[in-house]
């Protein structure tokens, strides 16, 4: 008994170290869902708003106000073409494409990075041909976006080129004076160019499977604990069985031989 015991103690003790892990991982599901639903609320809030100035969304030491991501700004200024370089690896139109990200100077002298889409890998795996923006003053509209880390695996990138869009790696490459906390996704330019380039998918709004994931692991914490119950419960059972604690079955009645016999002389009797 003291055997069973112990490896009772045992199974119960593996039950409550997977419930652990099941509320760690539930906790991270839910907490995942509600990051979500914060950027979908941030999206739903900025993403339509009427264009504000840019310092209103990044302040004069060049950090964004996080509150202000994916609200559209509107630029007066130049485009800087011959500073333009490539994001590599994007995925658009099914392809690792190519993002095109060309520096903009504002008429009160910032620079701000914009990314003025994608283009097509060729059949080479380069870029295709990148049409050019347009020259002269134009006034852009641009959703601010924050910039991005650089690889973990440390890759890098051919000449021209950026493995992501990482803001300071930019600017040590094309314009020391080019913003680093933040660049904007074009949304509009004027005058329009005379060949547009491939343009962004508005966020999507689906939360994704979070919620659900975090509900199936707190019912995979009850479910480890059913499952032990039951092993302990069988075992219980199995060990009265070895050792005659269940009552035996009473035999069944056999009625007697003579009493069938009465019985079929009676119902002869009577027809």
């Amino acid at each position: 008994m003291r055997q069973r015991l112990l490896r009772w103690t045992g199974y119960l003790a593996v039950a409550i170290v997977f419930a652990i892990a099941c509320a760690f991982l539930s906790n991270w599901q839910f907490s995942r869902n509600e990051q979500k639903a914060t950027e979908i609320a941030l999206v739903q809030r900025n993403y339509h708003a009427k264009p504000i100035p840019l310092d209103e969304a990044v302040k004069p030491d060049g950090t964004m106000d996080a509150s202000r991501e994916w609200h559209p700004v509107q630029l007066r200024g130049q485009y800087l073409a011959d500073q333009q370089v490539l994001a590599r690896n994007r995925p658009h139109g099914g392809t690792s494409a190519f993002e095109v990200l060309v520096p903009f100077r504002t008429t009160d002298g910032r620079v701000l990075l914009i990314d003025r889409g994608w283009v097509p890998p060729a059949e080479d795996s380069s870029p295709s041909t990148v049409a050019a923006p347009p020259s002269g003053e134009v006034t852009v509209v641009a959703r601010i976006q924050p910039g991005e880390p650089l690889p973990a695996s440390g890759r890098s990138a051919p000449q021209g080129q950026v493995p992501t869009i990482n803001l300071p790696l930019i600017a040590s490459q094309v314009n020391p004076d080019l913003i680093t906390g933040a660049y904007g996704l074009l949304a509009s330019e004027t005058p329009a160019p005379d060949t547009s380039l491939g343009g962004f998918d508005v966020p999507t709004e689906d939360p994704g499977p979070h919620l659900s994931y975090a509900i199936q692991w707190i019912l995979f914490a009850v479910m480890g604990f059913i499952f032990i119950f039951y092993v302990i419960r069988t075992e219980i059972i199995k060990a009265k069985e070895e050792s005659g604690e269940r009552a035996p079955r009473p035999p069944r009645r056999r009625r007697d031989r003579d009493a069938d016999i009465e019985d079929a002389l009676l119902e002869d009797a009577s027809r």
